[in-house]
């Protein structure tokens, strides 16, 4: 089969498989089906929509909604125009919407039925928003976007658009202050579509994509891309529920991105549930830490399912490192299972000492820095934010600290403001959480430092247990100090029914950690 041009911009595959494979399954959401054809006409439609409502190069539409196709259309049509979409996570409070929307400088926000309440709540604070368009799940008679698609006039790509013009504007979570908005180009979306999901996202003609990550969310965003870049049907579902993906899998689903919490939830399941999802070829996983003896199960439970991790941030679109499925099964090798693989193409990486600026030696550990086309344009309105995140010759500064092995395997131990510093010895939390895991009767961990006035911080760590297990703290210090050295464990443990996620499944450690050092100098 003849290879499809290497694509410069987003709507580029659309197009093309609109012309090759006209009547192909393109997205399928809840009861409704797209083809190549119709995945295309619409594109064009909402493009011409958005410009006859004075949307053109530099603008930003917003978008608030669960998960929906109409994401990914408005996504690319925007970018066709040389405008930019921001994607806004639909869990926020109303003060922080009013701040991404305005921060955006958004002309027009698309909105699901069941947040526009939410907005005509604060409709006053939002000056710029000159166009409010209603969406609704099912495409009913009521859908304000629907008709829009109906009446518009098909439009193509402007001619003065180019790959560097900005195309996705996604928040971070905003752990100190206000959300950052990170600028992401249409070249930016598809190298990492081509570097970082080529080395994972192999994909056969009979596959079928799940979608089920949040699309505000880099990886639900960026994983969206990969089954329109290869041509083959996306399942979108609107939830992360154990229906929605169950639904999935009985159409066909055959490869999937998710956090480790919700494979934490498939296990729980049992045999049904493990036989269901065994049809995956591909299970894709980041986001989080994948708990130890949760990845060893799953190994055991899922024999032929190809199990791969992705590491990376938003300002980098996802993924820079990958661990691939035959790492994942390399008894020689068995504690590469704790790593975040290696660099995908087209990414460097080094450590350095984040004090020094210096890099250290080969193993040891530092800050992780990425060079790679996938590194965003900036922050929105961020300028010094910019400056301090990317270096003159174009490295990024994760603010993660980590170390590289031999053999180019990344190992991700802490977030710099993370790390815990007890008596003048460094402790990474991942060690410790590593070890909690390690017991049967614990499903997570999180670990931090808390005030001590004597060493300056002690271990804290606070568990959650797995599905009719049992444990005291007692017990899980007791567990640590048989296999960590005496510093490094947890002076008390908490146990929770839950520990608090964000929608995206990563842990709320930050959450945690807040009550023990408010009103301290310490950074949260």
């Amino acid at each position: 089969m003849q290879q499809p041009p290497v694509p410069r911009f987003l709507d580029d595959r659309p197009a093309y498989w609109a012309k090759t494979n006209p009547d192909g399954v393109a997205i399928t959401y809840l009861s409704r089906s797209w083809t190549w054809a119709q995945f295309d006409d619409r594109i064009r439609r909402l493009a011409g929509a958005l410009a006859e409502r004075g949307i053109g190069r530099g603008d930003v539409v917003a978008f608030l909604d669960k998960n929906h196709p109409a994401c990914i259309e408005t996504t690319i049509a925007a970018a066709s125009l040389g405008a930019a979409t921001a994607i806004i996570n639909f869990r926020l409070a109303g003060a922080e919407t009013d701040y991404v929307l305005n921060d955006s400088g958004a002309k027009l926000l698309i909105v699901g039925t069941e947040l526009l309440p939410g907005i005509e709540k604060i409709r006053d604070h939002l000056p710029g928003v000159a166009h409010v368009i209603e969406l609704t799940p099912e495409g009913t008679d009521s859908d304000e976007y629907e008709a829009m698609l109906a009446a518009a006039t098909p439009r193509g790509r402007g001619a003065d658009v180019t790959p560097e013009d900005v195309a996705v504007i996604m928040y971070s979570s905003g752990t100190t202050g206000n959300p950052k908005g990170i600028r992401l180009t249409q070249g930016n979306l598809l190298a990492h579509t081509m570097n970082a999901g080529g080395a994972f996202a192999e994909f056969e003609p009979d596959d079928i994509n799940m979608v089920s990550m949040p699309l505000f969310h880099v990886g639900g965003s960026s994983y969206a891309q990969l089954g329109i870049h290869a041509g083959i049907p996306s399942f979108v579902t609107r939830e992360v529920d154990g229906a929605s993906l169950a639904g999935a899998m009985l159409a066909g689903a055959t490869r999937t991105f998710l956090v480790p919490a919700v494979l934490a939830k498939v296990m729980e399941l049992g045999p049904d549930g493990i036989a269901l999802f065994n049809k995956l070829r591909t299970f894709v996983y980041g986001a989080s830490p994948m708990p130890p003896a949760l990845l060893r199960q799953a190994l055991k439970d899922f024999p032929n399912t190809d199990f791969v991790q992705v590491y990376g941030l938003t300002e980098v679109c996802g993924a820079v490192t990958v661990l691939g499925a035959e790492a994942h099964r390399d008894e020689s090798r068995p504690e590469r299972l704790t790593s975040a693989g290696q660099a995908a193409l087209e990414v460097e990486v080094k450590v350095v000492n984040p004090d020094t600026l210096e890099d250290v030696p080969q193993g040891q550990p530092g800050e992780l820095w990425f060079r790679t086309p996938q590194l965003m344009q900036g922050y929105h309105n961020r300028p010094d934010a910019t400056k301090e995140a990317i270096t003159e010759d174009g490295w990024f500064r994760t603010g993660d600290i980590g170390r590289v092995d031999e053999g180019g395997f990344v190992f991700v131990e802490d977030r710099l403001k993370d790390m815990i510093i007890s008596g003048g010895e460094n402790i990474y939390s991942v060690e410790v959480e590593r070890a909690l895991t390690d017991h049967p009767a614990v499903g997570d961990a999180a670990v931090f430092g808390i005030p001590d006035e004597k060493w300056g911080e002690s271990v804290k760590a606070v568990v959650e247990l797995s599905s009719g297990q049992e444990a005291s703290p007692e017990e899980l210090i007791a567990w640590c100090k048989e296999r960590l050295a005496g510093y490094k464990c947890p002076r008390s443990v908490e146990i929770m029914v839950e520990l608090p996620r964000n929608p995206t499944g990563k842990l709320l450690k930050k959450d945690l950690r807040k009550p023990y050092w408010e009103n301290r100098d310490r950074a949260i």
